[in-house]
């Protein structure tokens, strides 16, 4: 965008509606497990996928990605880069925003179901704790405030450098070990 209010805006607006969109996802879990209670089964399987999900992306790290992955497929890649084009060259400013807000909302769909195995757990533990209804939520909070500290710093960095350097396979591998 070489603009770098715009830039600010538009990733700024991404950050936020992931945010958003983490927040709804981890009360609907919050909501389901103080329903439903942390009996041995769920908890063995919440376990289950943490470390599937965990064997996952270390394996993503050592050997590469393979057919089992966490990623958003390659054969989607090309889609995704041509919206977010569109997205953010969008003349308009309030277009832009708009556009950003639902393609966030979309990708997020899709990565929710790569990154559900951390908000799972600790939803899990919060709602084993004898907390009112307000502090389940300032939890949540919490843990979305961290959620989108680091995306806030990638997007600062961004800012900061006009978007002169791409995230490249080997950082994305790196990315996938510390995931792991």
């Amino acid at each position: 965008l070489r603009d770098r209010r715009r830039m600010l805006l538009i990733a700024g607006c991404f950050v936020l509606i992931s945010g958003l969109m983490y927040f709804a996802f981890m009360a609907a879990w919050l909501n389901l497990f103080l329903a439903v209670g942390m009996s041995t089964a769920v908890r063995v399987t919440l376990a289950i996928v943490a470390l599937a999900i965990a064997a996952i992306n270390l394996k993503e790290f050592v050997l590469g990605r393979g057919k089992l992955t966490v990623s958003i497929p390659d054969s989607a890649k090309p889609g995704l880069y041509a919206r977010v084009r569109r997205v953010v060259q969008a003349r308009s400013l309030p277009i832009a925003l708009a556009g950003v807000a639902v393609l966030a909302l979309m990708v997020n769909l899709v990565e929710l179901l790569c990154t559900a195995g951390l908000p799972a757990l600790y939803t899990a533990v919060l709602s084993q704790q004898a907390l009112t209804p307000s502090a389940h939520y300032a939890y949540l909070g919490l843990y979305i405030l961290a959620y989108m500290a680091d995306d806030a710093l990638m997007v600062g960095i961004a800012v900061a450098a006009l978007g002169s350097r791409k995230l490249d396979e080997a950082a994305g591998r790196r990315l996938k070990l510390i995931s792991g």
